[in-house]
């Protein structure tokens, strides 16, 4: 602890004995002049700050939008996929159908066993949103149905369908498959 002592004036190096301790720069001009830089500094660092806060904020901005950009099409690209996949099963679903209609024995544990599995797959398109477009009676809407064939006038009012040759299908709002129908003729 001996070493940390304050030099006194005792023990000043001798080349400094003489010498006289050199004036503070109290020049009163030079303040003005350097406080006025130091603000024109501090000006110039904040409108830095500003300017690195706004461009910050507009990446972080663009980078949210990117998220959800990326989110809203992978949203749809699942969309689409599903909607693809269900338009390959339509006409399982269709085969299905025709399967049941031919008259056989309901007893009988084939015919039971398609029951169940179109069951099954109708509820399975059910539960994903998809409906069947199946509009008999009502007036023909080219949005939702292809007309295929010509009912005659005893059918029911003109413009309607009369008969739905093929279910049509549809997910949400979008129309997977047509209905393929008959529709009455207007007079």
């Amino acid at each position: 602890m001996d070493r940390k002592k304050k030099a006194g004036p005792e023990q000043m190096p001798e080349s400094q004995e003489g010498a006289q301790p050199a004036p503070a720069n109290t020049s009163k001009p030079d303040q003005p002049q350097d406080m006025a830089d130091s603000l024109q500094e501090l000006e110039e660092a904040r409108a830095m700050q500003e300017e690195y806060l706004a461009l910050a904020q507009r990446v972080q901005a663009d980078y949210d939008n990117f998220r959800k950009r990326n989110r809203q099409v992978a949203a749809e690209s699942y969309e689409d996929g599903a909607r693809a996949f269900i338009k390959t099963i339509l006409p399982v679903v269709d085969n299905l159908e025709r399967a049941l209609q031919v008259e056989q024995d309901q007893e009988d544990p084939l015919y039971q066993g398609v029951t169940l599995v179109q069951k099954q797959l109708l509820d399975a398109l059910k539960a994903r949103g998809v409906t069947p477009i199946d509009r008999k009676g009502e007036p023909f809407d080219p949005k939702l149905e292809d007309a295929v064939a010509q009912g005659s006038p005893e059918e029911g009012t003109p413009g309607t369908v009369c008969e739905v040759v093929i279910k049509g299908y549809q997910m949400g709002e979008n129309v997977l498959r047509h209905a393929m129908v008959r529709v009455v003729p207007d007079l």
